[in-house]
């Protein structure tokens, strides 16, 4: 009896830490809506060239924390006619880069441990390698053939005259209401909400990663293996269904994250369940589409689906290719663990300092005369999110962490 007590009082206490990660997750994903969407949403509609595009579609996504954030703008702009398709196929690239500042995040709150943060940091990271790789093969054959915004438009025909479906979020309706509860408390400051859930986030992280080290066994440890990541097919097929119900591959990579760092599993368990968290998270813009109605809009969210299936299949299905990504990541943790301040450097640089530098010299950064209303507008012709099919009002939006 005290045995099974034990385990029912584990289970609980498990399951509070991961509701305050969740509540935190999305503290963080609401402060930056507070403090960014507007220029997101600016930023979206200043694209001029698919190279400008491809740093906005970063910059916007890692300001609002959220890749479906982007992505359902995105696609209203195309529904308006404010943007076409082959000019949102790289914002749609860089939003796939963009939404892993999340999970490269929460690995910091693994920092007091150099080993566990060297391991957190990998699995992390092994995910923005992926993304940089398959940009990197693909956004100059889009570039040149326009590869993915034909294959899209072929295969929006097959989906002419769809209508969109009602998604249910489960998890939103349980975690926003303590988010916004919380975020009222520190009023319309998004800088003392972004502390507020970096804070939760650190806390829960740390207390959950003592559960599972104590709470874990072998036989634990080994049902997992047996199960969720028996075969990288079945990891892939998990992520991607997983991400799909909950709308947020940010919740289901970080998640992640700290079972790495813990050693529960290992990088080459997690690297292919974040693929299929890349497929999943699709879902959104393709409901938003097809909401819509409109054909480009449709492609839109098709160029994205096909940009994730077609980087899984060749770089992860190629093994010299898919070692790349896992020895970066490595690499990358390894040093992280002995120069913390590289960690910082890392997301402060790659997320934000890299794409506004870019942007900058490009001449790519809205100025004072560009139309805010417009992406507003356009944006209102598509759902927020597949779960709520109604016109999108992007101060309403939410973070990838828990609602696209």
């Amino acid at each position: 009896m005290s045995n099974r007590f034990e385990t029912y009082r584990r289970a609980l206490i498990l399951v509070a830490l991961l509701y305050g990660f969740f509540v935190g997750l999305d503290l963080m994903g609401l402060s930056f809506k507070l403090m960014g969407t507007g220029l997101a949403e600016t930023l979206l509609a200043t694209t001029s060239n698919p190279f400008v595009g491809l740093f906005i579609g970063l910059l916007a996504t890692s300001l609002v924390q959220s890749s479906s954030t982007t992505t359902s703008i995105t696609v209203g702009l195309v529904a308006a006619g404010a943007l076409t398709v082959e000019g949102a196929v790289p914002i749609i690239m860089g939003a796939n880069i963009g939404t892993t500042v999340t999970n490269t995040i929460v690995s910091l709150g693994h920092l007091g441990r150099s080993d566990e943060f060297e391991r957190a940091f990998a699995g992390a990271t092994v995910h923005d390698f992926f993304n940089w790789m398959a940009v990197a093969m693909m956004f100059p054959l889009e570039v040149t053939t326009g590869f993915l915004s034909r294959s899209a438009r072929g295969l929006e025909a097959a989906f002419e005259g769809v209508g969109g479906i009602k998604l249910a979020n489960p998890l939103k309706a349980v975690v926003r209401p303590a988010a916004e509860a919380l975020s009222d408390l520190t009023g319309p400051s998004g800088t003392l909400t972004l502390v507020l859930g970096i804070v939760m986030i650190v806390v829960a992280l740390k207390l959950l990663v003592d559960v599972l080290r104590a709470g874990l066994g072998s036989s634990t440890d080994q049902l997992i293996q047996r199960t969720l990541f028996r075969t990288s097919f079945v990891a892939i097929a998990v992520g991607a269904l997983v991400t799909a119900a909950v709308q947020s591959s940010s919740i289901t990579t970080s998640i992640l994250v700290p079972l790495v760092g813990a050693g529960v599993i290992t990088l080459e368990q997690m690297f292919p369940f974040t693929l299929g968290a890349n497929i999943g998270t699709t879902i959104t813009a393709i409901l938003a589409a097809l909401a819509t109605g409109q054909p480009a809009a449709i492609a839109v969210a098709m160029a994205h689906l096909l940009f994730n299936l077609i980087a899984t299949l060749v770089i992860y299905g190629i093994p010299q290719l898919r070692a790349i990504p896992l020895y970066l990541a490595r690499s990358l943790g390894r040093v992280a663990a002995t120069q913390k301040a590289l960690a910082f450097a890392y997301v402060g640089l790659l997320f934000f300092g890299l794409p506004l530098l870019l942007l900058a010299a490009s001449g790519g950064l809205p100025s004072d005369e560009v139309d805010e209303s417009a992406p507003v507008q356009a944006a209102a012709e598509i759902p927020a999110s597949a779960a709520d099919v109604e016109p999108l009002r992007p101060s309403d939006e939410t973070g990838d962490n828990i609602t696209p």
